[in-house]
Formats: structure tokens, sequence, C-alpha cells
């Protein structure tokens, strides 16, 4: 009986390792992938109000940064933007917090259409399900008519 569970014991123990490395193999896969391989800087400005947006493309091709909004009207908004491209168009979430209160986060839906050195942020029809806002699939994306045309400019 002493044998029995020895042996239970160390069949544990060597499994439990095992899963230890794989877990170690899968966080070095997913930081690699994670590895910036570029960084481009862009600047939209309508009227009183600025965008700024620092956009990384990362090794697995999605792209992730941080975007900083001063809309006259409204109060600032700075947070992350994650995403990936779809043919020429960027589609992204920005998770943001006011600057007046940063204790509630929100997230929206964007699109950017790359022009160019330019991106479009569109006008699309938003809509929220179960307290997640999304894009509608069946609405096209408006980069006609819109207020901000995002220039590239160098990163500081």
């Amino acid at each position: 009986m002493k044998n029995l569970v020895i042996s239970c014991l160390l069949l544990s123990c060597i499994g439990l390792q095992s899963c230890k490395k794989n877990e170690e193999k899968k966080e070095a896969v997913q930081t690699d992938a994670e590895k910036i391989v570029s960084t481009q800087c862009y600047k939209a400005v309508y009227e009183k109000d600025t965008i700024d947006l620092k956009l990384n493309t990362l090794k697995n091709g999605k792209l992730s940064g941080n975007m900083v909004m001063k809309v006259a009207t409204a109060t600032e908004r700075t947070g992350e933007i994650t995403g990936e491209f779809r043919g020429d168009t960027l589609f992204a979430d920005y998770t943001f917090v006011e600057v007046t209160n940063k204790t509630k986060t929100f997230k929206n839906p964007m699109a950017f259409l790359k022009r160019d050195n330019q991106l479009i942020l569109g006008n699309g029809t938003m809509q929220t399900t179960m307290g997640v806002t999304y894009l509608v699939k069946d609405k096209p994306i408006d980069f006609d008519r819109v207020k901000y045309k995002f220039s590239t400019l160098e990163c500081k």
C-alpha cells in the first residue's frame, strides 16, 4: 500500500512539473508574438479638437498603442487602443478613462481607413448588446464625411 501511495505521489509530481514546462513555453511564445516590430505616431486636428495616436505593430501582426482625445465639447479621454488590419481598414477597440473620472472605464469600437500616409477615423453605426458595444456589420462605415484625418508624425 505504501509503495502505491509513493508511486502515485511521484507520478503526480512528474505530471505537474511537465504542465509547468508547457505553461512556460506558452508564455515565451506569447511574449515573442507581442514584441513590437515598429511604432508609428499620428495626430488629427479638427477645429479645437486634437487626437494623438501612437500605434505599435506587433510581431503577430496585431496593433496596440495609446490615444489621447482632447475634444473641445467633452472631457479629455486617455487610454489604450488594440486592433488589427483587415485589408486597408484597422478595426480597433479604444479602452479609455475620462480625466475627470478615472474610476470608470469605457470601451468603444473604432475603424480607421489607411489611405496613403493617413488614417481616417470612420463613422459607423454602433450597437450595444449585453453591455458590449460593437460596429454593426450590415451597415457601411463612412470614411468620406469625417472630422478626423490623422497625419503621420515623428514619435517623441
